[in-house]
C-alpha cells in the first residue's frame, strides 16, 4: 500500500513526493524525541515547537511565497520602491491536507493521545496513503493509529467501500461536473455580459458544484479505505441544511473543522475565557481557515466574512435565530453563504467587486448579455431538482420508510424482498459506474478545484 501511494503522489511529479517523504521524516523524528523525553516537559516541548514550524515552513514557502512576494511588489510599486524577483514554486498537490496529517502525528503524541511511531513506513503509509491524499478527508492519526498495524478485510466491508466507491464517484462526474459546466460557463464571461437573475443561477450551479465534488471525493476516500479495511470518519453531514454558520461549520468538512478546533482553537482558549477573547480565536481559526483554502487575498476576506457570521451569531444573532422559525433560519444561511461564493471564486478582490454589482444588478449589461433562459433547459432543472433534494435527507427518509415497511412484513415476503433489493442496488451501482467511467472517458472537463489545496 505504501508503494502504491508513493506511485500515485509520484505520478503528479517525483519531486513533490520526495517533498512528501522528508515531511514525513521530519514529524517521524521529532516524534521519537518527543517521546523519549517524557520525563523533561521543556525539552520534550521545544521538540515539538522545532516540528511544528518546520512543518508550518514546508507548507509556507510551497503555498505561500508566490503569494507573499506578489503582495511585497503590489505595495512596493506603490511607493515606487524596487520590486523583488517574481517567484514560481509549484505547489505540491494536497500539501495542506497532509502537513496537517503529519503534524496531528506529532501533537498526538506531545500530549500522550497516542504511541510514537517506531516504523517509519508506517508513518509514511498514514501520511501518503492514496484514497485520501489529495483530496481530503484529512485522518487523524490516533483515529487509524491502531488500523496500520491491525485491520481487517472481510467481504461485508469491501462491498460496503464498493458502494461508497461508486456512490462517490457518481456524485463527482455526474453531478459535480455537470454543474461545473453550468457554473464555470456563466462565471467565466465578463459581468458586462451576465444579467442579475444569470450569475445567481451560476453561483447556484457552483453552490451544488462544491458540494457534489468535495462530498464525492470524501465518499470516494471513505469507500476505498473499506476495501483495505481502513475505517475513515464521515466529512459530510447534509450541511445545506445548515441554519446558521455555527451549524454549517460541524457539518461540511468535518475533518478539517475538527482540526483546527482540536490543535488551534482549545489551545488558544477556545470559549473559556472572556468573550471578547472568543471572538478573537474565532477570528483567528478563520484566518487561517481562509488561508488553508489557498493563498490569496480573496481567501483571507472570505475566512474573515465566515468569522464575522461566526462573531454575530455568538452576540446576538444566533439566540434570535433559535426563536424564529427553522425555514427562515435556513433561508438565511443560504443567502449569507452563496454571497461569499464571489470571494471564493474570483482571481481578485476587484474581480469579486464585479461580481457582487452583477448579483446586485448594478452592473452594466452589455446588448450580446447572456439570458438564464439558455440554462433552463429540462436536463438541467431535472438535475437541480435530483441534487437539491439529494442535499437533504428527502433519499434517506425515503429508505427508512422502506425498512419500516419491511419489517412489518412476513418471513417470506421480507426474503423476497431482500433479493429483489440486493439485485437491483447491484444494478444501479454496475449502471452508476459504467454512466460515470463513460463520462470519464469521452468528457473531457473534469475540473480538480482542490488543486489550491
Amino acid at each position: 500500500m505504501l508503494i502504491a501511494s508513493l506511485i500515485f503522489y509520484a505520478w503528479g511529479g517525483v519531486y513533490f513526493m520526495v517533498l512528501m517523504l522528508f515531511s514525513v521524516f521530519i514529524n517521524y523524528f521529532f516524534g521519537i524525541r518527543v517521546d523519549k523525553n517524557k520525563d523533561n516537559h521543556k525539552i520534550r516541548k521545544n521538540y515539538l515547537i522545532i516540528g511544528v514550524v518546520i512543518n508550518l515552513l514546508l507548507l509556507g514557502v510551497f503555498k505561500y511565497t508566490n503569494f507573499i512576494v506578489a503582495s511585497i511588489n503590489d505595495l512596493f510599486t506603490i511607493f515606487n520602491i524596487n520590486l523583488l524577483p517574481q517567484t514560481h514554486i509549484k505547489l505540491p498537490i494536497g500539501i495542506s491536507f497532509f502537513t496537517f496529517q503529519a503534524m496531528s502525528y506529532l501533537i498526538d503524541v506531545y500530549r500522550n493521545d497516542t504511541n510514537v511511531q517506531k516504523k517509519f513506513s508506517d508513518l509514511a503509509l498514514y501520511v501518503s496513503l492514496f484514497p485520501q491524499l489529495i483530496a481530503g478527508p484529512i485522518v487523524r492519526y490516533h483515529d487509524v493509529a491502531l488500523q496500520l498495524d491491525n485491520r481487517t478485510v472481510t467481504i461485508e466491508k469491501f462491498k460496503y467501500g464498493v458502494q461508497r466507491f461508486i456512490m462517490g464517484l457518481a456524485r463527482k462526474v455526474i453531478l459535480a461536473n455537470s454543474f461545473a459546466t453550468i457554473a464555470t460557463d456563466i462565471m467565466s464571461v465578463p459581468t458586462e455580459n451576465i444579467d442579475m437573475l444569470t450569475i445567481w443561477f451560476g453561483l447556484a450551479a457552483y453552490t451544488l458544484q462544491i458540494y457534489y465534488d468535495f462530498s464525492g471525493y470524501s465518499e470516494m476516500a471513505i469507500g476505498l479505505g473499506k476495501m483495505f479495511g481502513f475505517d475513515f470518519l464521515e466529512n459530510f453531514n447534509f450541511p445545506y441544511l445548515s441554519k446558521s454558520f455555527k451549524e454549517f461549520w460541524t457539518r461540511w468538512h468535518i475533518s478539517l473543522s475538527t482540526w483546527i478546533r482540536d490543535y488551534i482553537f482549545f489551545p488558544l482558549g477556545g470559549s473559556k475565557g472572556s468573550n471578547l477573547k472568543t471572538y478573537r480565536n474565532l477570528i483567528i481559526i478563520f484566518f487561517i481557515t481562509g488561508l488553508w483554502h489557498g493563498s490569496s487575498w480573496n481567501m483571507v476576506v472570505w475566512g474573515f466574512y465566515h468569522g464575522f457570521f461566526m462573531v454575530i451569531e455568538r452576540l446576538f444573532l444566533g439566540k434570535f435565530l433559535e426563536k424564529i422559525p427553522k425555514i427562515f433560519g435556513h433561508i438565511y444561511f443560504m443567502l449569507a453563504f452563496i454571497l461569499s461564493w464571489p470571494l471564493f471564486l474570483a482571481n481578485s478582490l476587484n474581480e469579486s467587486a464585479e461580481y457582487y454589482k452583477a448579483m446586485l444588478g448594478f452592473n452594466h449589461i452589455a446588448s450580446n448579455y447572456i439570458n438564464i433562459s439558455t440554462y433552463l433547459t429540462v436536463d438541467n432543472i431535472i438535475l437541480f431538482i435530483l441534487a437539491i433534494l439529494g442535499c437533504t435527507t428527502f433519499y434517506v427518509n425515503i429508505f427508512e420508510k422502506a425498512k419500516q415497511y419491511y419489517f412489518k412484513q412476513s418471513a417470506k415476503v421480507k426474503l423476497l424482498y431482500s433479493y429483489t433489493f440486493e439485485i437491483s442496488s447491484a444494478l444501479f451501482l454496475v449502471i452508476l459506474l459504467i454512466l460515470s467511467t463513460a463520462l470519464l472517458l469521452t468528457n473531457t472537463y473534469n475540473p480538480f478545484i482542490y488543486f489550491r489545496f
